[in-house]
């Protein structure tokens, strides 16, 4: 059998060739710089949802807060009270909190810094990006179809207009 020596340099620098980009990791969530929301938020559900799946339904919901029924009304219990089930359900939301803050980068992460929830930091963060991403891509037939009905929309308002000018002028 021959043994192949080869450099410590050249084997560093196809190592960094090789290496994934910033997210391609199971054990690390995507970086959010506020670019390409969609795609973040699509990450963002399946590395929740692999950690545990009520991380990610912390987003959908307020947050678990332990109370007891006290003279028929609802009163929360302090932390020290707490069960170790319902430490576990209030903790989801810390730690749906911690992974969002920790994908974002400096401008994001601002604009989150006041949240109280986790549910509270998607909705701004979608509030602020989810309307500015571009539209799903059209099939060759609808995006057709669309051309043809911007068209007949551009001639019928052409011709509106040529008539209200027509009419203007011989008034």
């Amino acid at each position: 059998m021959r043994v192949i020596q080869v450099d410590p340099k050249i084997l560093f620098s196809m190592a960094g060739k090789l290496s994934f980009e910033e997210g391609a990791s199971i054990y690390k969530p995507p970086l959010f710089c506020g670019l390409n929301y969609k795609y973040w938020e699509a990450r963002m559900k399946t590395f929740m949802e692999s950690i545990d799946q009520g991380i990610w339904d912390s987003i959908g919901n307020d947050p678990y807060i332990p109370k007891f029924k006290k003279n028929g009304s609802f009163i929360t219990k302090h932390w020290s009270q707490w069960t170790n089930d319902e430490c576990k359900m209030a903790k989801l939301d810390c730690t749906a909190q911690n992974i969002i803050a920790s994908t974002l980068d400096t401008n994001e992460f601002f604009r989150i810094l006041k949240c109280k929830t986790a549910k509270d930091m998607w909705d701004t963060l979608k509030a602020a990006h989810g309307h500015n991403e571009p539209k799903e891509a059209m099939t060759k037939n609808q995006a057709r179809r669309k051309r043809r009905q911007n068209k007949k929309s551009f001639n019928l308002c052409f011709m509106a207009r040529k008539q209200d000018d027509s009419s203007s002028v011989s008034s």
